[in-house]
């Protein structure tokens, strides 16, 4: 977690601020995971595949993002070359992996479709080694820095305790528009009338006329473009990228999407939200090496009793 809450030896903290600056945390950390999440349950929602390789594949547009931003130098420019820039991370990053993506589908899961169900996710499991060994060799075995490019001043005012600075609410400001375009996209146009008719039944939807490939090959550039986008924002917010970023986002943004409700956009995002907010609270008042094992154990309980996650609709089997 980034940003926690700071004071001097001579401020007196109360509890209701610590805990409301705790939920900022977890609030921008779950906007942060929900927009990974939404790439993995675009897929799922279309192919009813668990597109393992999707976290390193924002891992690959977090390390293109470092490279265009050390090449332009935009640590050095000033605001409104600084803006420009990161605009343009905005539309050159979520392409490259849009491309990528397609291109995966293409070559190593199209031919799997008629396949065994463990085939594909077996598949996508060496795709994501691959794309982890090219960013070792990408960037390196250490950490790398990302320059802080967005404004760290508190949006509350110097003199609040809560902090809340430009960076989250950048996070927030692409997760909702994103949410709400998505949604709107699967339920309004007739991309989405097509998604949802092969989701429900792909060779029903072939006999009546929809190009079920062309529609599962658009699902993945939406799916590479929105994990393009994550990456972008995960450089700006976190400032630090390694080639097994992708592992540990790609099972938190995994479980987000689980949580909420696989298949299901705002329960990506509900997810992603709930996540953050459980993993905040746990490195807060209980111990950041407990974390983890409380997200995942409040993760069993709530499947225990919701096994199609909170927003979730009982479907067939997928896989």
């Amino acid at each position: 977690m980034p940003h926690l809450l700071l004071a001097s030896a001579s401020e007196t903290i109360d509890w209701q601020t610590i805990f409301l600056q705790q939920c900022l945390n977890g609030l921008s950390f779950g906007a942060l995971i929900a927009l990974i999440a939404l790439g993995y349950t675009m897929v799922y929602g279309i192919i009813g595949l668990i597109n393992f390789a999707h976290g390193d594949l924002f891992m690959l547009g977090a390390f293109l993002a470092w490279t265009i931003v050390g090449w332009l130098k935009l640590d050095q420019a000033g605001t409104l070359a600084t803006t420009a820039g990161i605009a343009l991370l905005l539309v050159v990053v979520p392409v490259f992996c849009a491309a990528i993506n397609w291109s995966v589908d293409r070559l190593v899961y199209k031919p799997l479709r008629n396949a065994p169900k463990l085939a594909p996710l077996v598949s996508a499991i060496g795709v994501s080694f691959i794309f982890m060994n090219i960013g070792e060799f990408w960037g390196g075995e250490s950490d790398r820095d990302f320059p802080n490019l967005v404004s760290t001043t508190n949006l509350l005012g110097e003199n609040s305790q809560l902090y809340f600075s430009g960076e989250s609410l950048l996070l927030i400001a692409v997760v909702v528009p994103i949410m709400i375009g998505l949604t709107y996209l699967v339920s309004r146009t007739q991309l989405g009338r097509a998604m949802r008719a092969t989701a429900q039944n792909a060779t029903a939807a072939q006999l009546m006329g929809v190009p079920v490939d062309r529609v599962i090959g658009q699902t993945f550039l939406i799916g590479g473009a929105l994990a393009g986008v994550a990456s972008v924002i995960y450089g700006l917010y976190i400032h630090s990228v390694s080639f097994q970023m992708g592992y540990k986002n790609g099972l938190y943004a995994f479980t987000a999407a689980v949580l909420g409700g696989i298949g299901n956009i705002p329960g990506a995002v509900l997810g992603g939200l709930v996540l953050g907010m459980i993993s905040a609270l746990s490195r807060g008042y209980v111990s950041e090496h407990w974390a983890d094992g409380i997200i995942f154990g409040i993760l069993i309980l709530i499947l225990v009793f919701r096994p199609t996650g909170l927003l979730g609709e009982r479907t067939g089997e997928k896989v």
